[in-house]
């Protein structure tokens, strides 16, 4: 038998600072370090980068409870950058536990796109590393595997941002997977809809609240009954609206077959000019988001469910009478993995009390939020509707010179990282890496251990992060 090999050797890299994983927090570090003149180089597995930022879903833990701005910065920039292409992207107020960012995933492919080339990224797509060359605590080197063959790119300062931890592990690095049990929360698939009737589906929720989570904190409530927070989701006038998944509606549902157990029907709008939206409801439990064969095999479930729901929409929730799917997100939505451990670790305490410290170079305002399987969520406001700060250790893999950590790797409990898991807090914590790499160029120490965090504060604010100053 012969074998034959699909692609030879391609030409060996070398670059300043090497990012794996172009996901929220991994186009933010890239875009960071980039621009201030450090050859940059992104690899990313997928077709498309950006993430959560292109599927659908809103930009959670940019605002707090309260409506203040927490994120700033490359994450501030991407949006305006949205807007300015012409696509919607305006914050909202869901009248039950937050704010957020509701943007059109379509013209954020494009604002994604346009701000990597013009920072001087290099990308490198459908590309995967399989190996990290290591000298004692310092990577020397990744390993890449694409159509073009096989190749290796040295650099002075690596950053994983793959969702899973892969490069800090394969490094030596310590790192933990969900819960005590190993419990991890289900994974989800992003679908769009068009020809929302938004009008319709408000005043729904005006005559039937006791479908919808309204007022789960009081930073929200601000004293005001169920009925007058309808009110003024039909005054604010955007399709941000929360089937609870123990509400009647969706309970009945449930029971009689027409929707599979999940806890919650999220609606937020992409482009009301198209009248379309994004549904957040899908689930599969059971499934490690870093076993690819179980990974893969819950898509065509999640397809399944993304039919049955919208079927549902259709028959039982006004506004969706005459509305079409009309997309899906371009990969499976995968909440928890590992997660690294750091120099220091973000704790429930931290995020619960809204304590900031003076070395925190992000802002997370996200809930405590802890899909599980079924119908079962776990949702804790943070005090007051503020904001807390995650510090820079929670960046820096224990045991790591040059590699440092951002998104959903962070070091922190699991309380915590179900705060900190969301689009705001990623796009911040990729800036402060991607910056700490210049900072440690510019000092000529090179280790990213050794920044000083009151300087990459300091630029972090030049740069328009909101560092300060909030609830």
């Amino acid at each position: 038998m012969e074998t034959k090999v699909l692609a030879g050797a391609a030409a060996d890299h070398e670059a300043d600072v090497v990012v794996l994983g172009a996901g929220a927090s991994g186009v933010a570090a890239a875009i960071a370090a980039a621009r201030h003149g450090l050859r940059t180089v992104l690899v990313e597995a997928g077709s498309m980068p950006g993430g959560e930022l292109v599927s659908g879903m809103a930009i959670d833990g940019a605002l707090n409870g309260r409506g203040e701005w927490v994120l700033g910065g490359i994450g501030r920039e991407l949006i305006e950058d949205c807007r300015s292409l012409g696509g919607f992207a305006q914050p909202l107020n869901d009248f039950r536990l937050i704010w957020y960012v509701c943007i059109d995933p379509e013209v954020m492919k494009l604002a994604v796109v346009r701000r990597l080339a013009r920072s001087g990224v290099q990308l490198l797509l459908h590309t995967l590393a399989t190996a990290v060359e290591t000298d004692g605590q310092r990577v020397q080197a990744l390993h890449l595997l694409n159509k073009s063959g096989r190749s290796r790119i040295a650099a002075r300062h690596f950053i994983d941002c793959s969702g899973d931890a892969d490069l800090v592990r394969a490094a030596g690095g310590e790192v933990l997977q969900g819960g005590p049990g190993g419990e991890l929360q289900p994974v989800s698939m992003m679908f769009r809809m068009s020809g929302v009737q938004t009008d319709a589906l408000l005043r729904f929720q005006v005559e039937h609240p006791e479908y919808f989570a309204l007022g789960e904190s009081e930073a929200i409530r601000q004293g005001r009954t169920d009925a007058e927070l309808a009110q003024a989701a039909l005054s604010q006038g955007h399709a941000t609206v929360f089937l609870k998944g123990d509400g009647p509606l969706v309970q009945d549902a449930i029971a009689g077959g027409e929707l599979y157990p999940t806890a919650l029907v999220m609606i937020q709008p992409t482009a009301p000019h198209r009248g379309e939206v994004c549904l957040n409801t899908t689930r599969v439990g059971g499934v490690d988001g870093t076993d690819t064969a179980t990974l893969s095999a819950s898509l065509a479930t999640l397809a399944d469910q993304v039919l049955q729901c919208a079927d549902f929409m259709r028959k039982k929730v006004p506004g969706f009478e005459a509305a079409c799917f009309s997309a899906m997100s371009h990969r499976i939505g995968v909440r928890e993995t590992r997660r690294i451990v750091g120099r220091e670790t973000l704790s429930e305490h931290d995020v619960l009390r809204a304590r900031k410290r003076d070395d925190g170079i992000a802002k997370g305002s996200h809930h405590v939020d802890i899909h599980q399987s079924g119908a079962g969520q776990i949702r804790i406001p943070v005090a007051g509707g503020g904001s807390y700060d995650i510090p820079w250790g929670c960046l820096v893999p224990a045991g790591l010179k040059n590699v440092l950590a951002a998104g959903r790797v962070l070091s922190a409990d699991r309380p915590a990282h179900g705060s900190a898991r969301v689009m705001g807090p990623c796009l911040g914590m990729g800036h402060a890496t991607g910056l700490a790499c210049v900072l440690a160029d510019e000092s000529g120490r090179h280790d990213l251990d050794a920044v000083d965090v009151r300087a990459l504060r300091a630029r972090l604010i030049e740069e328009g992060a909101i560092l300060d100053g909030t609830h």
